[in-house]
């Protein structure tokens, strides 16, 4: 499939325009699989920040008293509009990200349903009245949008993690500035095309893109008209934000770093627990902040659940996500692949043994790295310490139920855990004590555009998805009348 060169070569979306950098620099954007140019992106400087800033401080006022309906109607012509692209932006999201053309088509669909059910969501904004405390006092408790939004998202779901934000932004009344992340920066800029198709009014909705990511995220915290940070990425840079937000007490939400673990039980279906592992853990080559990264089995299925994993991976087709057939496709760049080797090299000369995989593919100039299964992995290996971002699964065993929820409560992080067990009781007492936002049981995908994701500890706060999502953009006032 060919795109048009607007989406290839696309062009900064400020204040309802499509333009060039201020300075009129663009870098380019490669595709993992083959590190060929796929195109350019504009490389906004602060000045372009601060313009598209402006551009969403003037918009504010008008969007933020247009009815609920009117945002509602707005968001629900922009899913249409993605809707109606679906493959477009499937075959973008694959070549610049990676992902097989079957996993990028499901990521362009979920992001049009969170725009679906934001349209709707924002018909749904309610106050309450409170009982007031004398016989001529009444309350009304409203909830506003907080302003404007800067939003920053990762490269690994360039379409649905832009949507997951703009999305209940846009219909609380807020005004947005997006930074997508340098990997990614062409699926951003073809939803501002759809955004701008479906009539978005000028300067609700703006994207800079930048190679460097620190004078845009700069501007975006230096500015007081900045009111809200909404960030999707590592937790070193979540708490750098943290900090530096301080200064003029800037609302904050975070998804930060994962290190999910999986408890198998004995009493799982083992045929279910290995397909789930493989769902999980090699969706997008193990780029997922969700992924299970620590596998912990119990020791009396070890060995039939090991070699059945063993087997299922081994299985897996590597390769270029736009072939037929594909199922896990190449990391994002040469660091993330340097990343997923050293922490492999450091679990082996610790003792772990490979039991499929474990090497880089010579594959073109891509960044692939063999799905990889480790035995006799340990608590002190980096591999179990550390977020992988990569295609390995690495097994440690317990022998109670204590000592897995101990293992599995053992890290910083607490994003999303799973467990898989046919034992109804175990399931709700595992569940309740596992440090985490997310619990997956028997399920390796549990996001869905009605839940509220997030996490806890050292992954950051606040919810998006669900009703829930629309209160990172919402300030509550009450309004006391004398009567």
């Amino acid at each position: 499939m060919g795109l048009p060169g607007a989406w290839l070569h696309p062009l900064l979306y400020i204040g309802g325009q499509f333009a060039e950098a201020e300075t009129g620099r663009r870098y380019p954007v490669q595709n993992p699989a083959n590190g060929e140019a796929l195109g350019s992106a504009p490389d906004a400087s602060a000045d372009d920040v601060r313009r598209a800033i402006d551009a969403a401080y003037e918009a504010f006022p008008t969007w933020s008293r247009a009815t609920a309906l009117e945002r509602s109607q707005a968001l629900r012509r922009f899913y249409e509009n993605m809707v109606s692209h679906r493959e477009e932006l499937a075959w973008m999201i694959t070549s610049e990200e990676g992902k097989p053309l079957a996993e990028a088509r499901g990521e362009a669909q979920i992001g049009a349903e969170y725009v679906a059910w934001y349209a709707e969501e924002a018909r749904r904004v309610y106050g309450e009245t409170v009982p007031g405390a004398r016989p001529d006092q009444r309350i009304l408790v409203i909830r506003q949008p907080v302003g404007v939004v800067g939003a920053i998202t990762p490269w690994n779901f360039p379409v649905s993690m832009v949507t997951r934000k703009m999305a209940p932004a846009l219909a609380s009344g807020c005004t947005v500035v997006l930074k997508p992340a340098e990997h990614t920066p062409l699926s951003a800029l073809a939803l501002a095309r759809l955004a701008e198709a479906a009539g978005l009014p000028a300067g609700v909705f703006n994207v800079v893109t930048a190679q460097d990511p620190v004078p845009v995220g700069r501007q975006l915290l230096d500015d007081p008209r900045v009111r809200k940070l909404s960030f999707t990425g590592s937790t070193t840079v979540g708490k750098y934000l943290m900090r530096e937000s301080a200064a003029q007490v800037k609302k904050l939400s975070l998804e930060l770093g994962g290190h999910a673990p999986t408890l198998v039980f004995a009493d799982a279906d083992l045929e279910q627990a290995v397909s789930g592992v493989i769902a999980s853990k090699f969706r997008n080559a193990g780029q997922t902040c969700i992924c299970l990264n620590r596998i912990l089995v119990e020791e009396s299925i070890a060995e039939p659940f090991s070699e059945k994993l063993t087997q299922a991976v081994a299985r897996l087709k590597v390769g270029d996500g736009m072939e037929s057939g594909v199922e896990v496709g190449p990391l994002i760049n040469e660091e993330g692949l340097a990343k997923v080797a050293a922490q492999v090299e450091d679990a082996v000369a610790r003792g772990a043994v490979v039991a499929c995989g474990g090497q880089r593919l010579a594959q073109a100039h891509g960044n692939f790295f063999a799905p990889t299964v480790l035995l006799n992995v340990r608590p002190d290996m980096a591999i179990m310490r550390e977020e992988t971002f990569g295609p390995v699964a690495p097994i440690t065993t317990f022998r109670e139920e204590d000592e897995a929820i101990a293992l599995a409560n053992d890290t910083l992080y607490g994003l999303a855990s799973y467990v898989f067990s046919r034992d109804v009781s175990r399931v709700l007492r595992v569940s309740e004590r596992l440090e985490y936002g997310i619990v997956g049981v028997n399920d390796p995908i549990p996001t869905v555009v009605e839940a509220p994701f997030g996490g806890v500890k050292e992954s950051g706060f606040g919810r998006e998805g669900g009703h829930w999502g629309m209160d990172n953009f919402l300030e509550v006032k009450y309004i006391s009348l004398r009567i």
